[in-house]
């Protein structure tokens, strides 16, 4: 029978490491909250509320083209968010190959509040108002902004889990469903956003 102490340089090894990798989070938790902070300072500097101005927090907020979307916890651009972070895993993947996933998804949450810092300014927001379900909209509250980085970080963290056909099958499925159910989805909006079409108007609204 081996003694206790044979077993004990190892056991203490894995603790050491196990010590290690514990303190290894530390650092990026706090990166993270320093982000998350940055952005929810910025997006109230520019004039939005923290919370909806309706007075109430809402987990879900069922109407696309409502006066209170972006306002709340979650509604259906929350979908789209997801897909973010699925775009930002695959780019990151391509150029950062050889980054931790750690490294990657702190760039990914950096990029998502930058996004969303930008898309809450008063040029972006006129633009989104170009579009047939945007012609109300006023921007995101902090609250749901930093929802959609929440959001884009799980599409990230997805991303890494599931099989690459999978990922391609989700995304594919999500902007289906989105287009089915709302006549909008993260293609439409990006190509809205960047030169809108009175046809994809015309089809949004039901004409």
């Amino acid at each position: 029978m081996a003694s206790d102490k044979q077993f004990g340089p190892k056991v203490e090894g894995n603790a050491a490491k196990g010590t290690r990798k514990q303190r290894s989070f530390v650092p990026c938790i706090l990166i993270v909250v320093a982000l998350l902070g940055a952005q929810a300072v910025a997006v109230a500097s520019l004039g939005h509320p923290w919370i909806c101005t309706c007075g109430s927090v809402e987990f879900w907020y069922p109407d696309p083209a409502g006066p209170w979307t972006s306002q709340h916890l979650t509604d259906w651009y929350s979908f789209t968010h997801i897909l973010h972070g699925f775009g930002f895993y695959a780019l990151l993947w391509l150029i950062a190959p050889r980054a931790s996933f750690g490294s990657r998804l702190l760039l990914a949450i950096g990029l998502e509040a930058a996004w969303e810092i930008v898309e809450n300014t008063p040029m972006v927001i006129d633009r989104y108002r170009q579009q047939a379900l945007a012609r109300g909209y006023f921007g995101d509250s902090v609250l749901n902004s930093l929802s959609d980085t929440v959001f884009a970080a799980s599409g990230f963290a997805l991303a890494r889990i599931l099989p690459v056909w999978t990922s391609a099958l989700v995304v594919v499925g999500t902007e289906v469903f989105l287009g089915y159910m709302i006549h909008d989805n993260l293609t439409l909006n990006i190509l809205q956003l960047i030169r809108p079409s009175e046809v994809i108007s015309r089809w949004q609204l039901g004409g």
